[in-house]
């Protein structure tokens, strides 16, 4: 699976594949073939597609460690970036349709509706995240105070569930929210239990130590 992974064709087949739902929704645009509310279509499925990306970002360590595929973490950041340009696409949709990139009125209504403000925060702190998900920040920022700035994504992932958690409310709808509220309290979950192992794992000893460093 590794030598599958580390093919040089692997990436862009991710890259296709994770551009795919872009490419549904417009071309159910051009076509007219979003149903009857078009606009509330495309928000609520860039929002959906938002939310199964940073789903699958989470994911990434849980199945790299328990398949034993490191090779999974080197699909990472370009997920991730597919995230914030799932978010985007979302943000544009919402701006467009529903307030006609009228600035002012978007700041009112992120004011004054929970749900998009706890939305709007998500996207916020998904910026610096998609920023530097690039070799030079890396550098720049040093690799502990990247790896503590990208682990943002969990309090992200809290905030766009609650975001879709409010927004399902208004109708009564708890179904999806649930799945995805459960999804992503295992991959949390799983790494609680992770770091609380490694943190118990007894020390070497002297002697292995030694073998250790031969």
């Amino acid at each position: 699976m590794n030598a599958l992974l580390l093919n040089k064709a692997a990436k862009p087949v991710v890259f296709v594949f994770a551009l795919l739902p872009f490419a549904w929704l417009f071309w159910g645009a051009l076509t007219d073939n979003l149903g009857a509310n078009p606009a509330e279509h495309l928000i609520r499925s860039t929002g959906d597609w938002t939310l199964r990306f940073i789903c699958i970002v989470l994911a990434v360590t849980p199945l790299r460690v328990i398949g034993k595929m490191p090779a999974l973490a080197r699909f990472r950041r370009m997920l991730g970036l597919f995230a914030y340009f799932y978010v985007c696409l979302h943000l544009l949709s919402y701006g467009f349709f529903d307030k006609e990139l009228d600035l002012v009125e978007i700041a009112k209504d992120i004011a004054k509706r929970p749900f998009i403000l706890v939305g709007f925060s998500a996207f916020v702190l998904l910026t610096p995240l998609a920023a530097t998900s690039f070799n030079r920040a890396i550098k720049a920022l040093g690799a502990k105070r990247w790896q503590a700035l990208h682990k943002l994504v969990y309090l992200i992932a809290g905030l766009g569930l609650l975001h879709f958690f409010w927004m399902r409310a208004g109708k009564n709808n708890f179904g999806e929210p649930i799945i995805y509220a459960a999804i992503i309290a295992v991959l949390l979950g799983w790494r609680v239990w992770h770091a609380l192992r490694k943190a118990r794992a007894p020390a070497p000893s002297g002697a292995g130590r030694a073998q250790l460093s031969k």
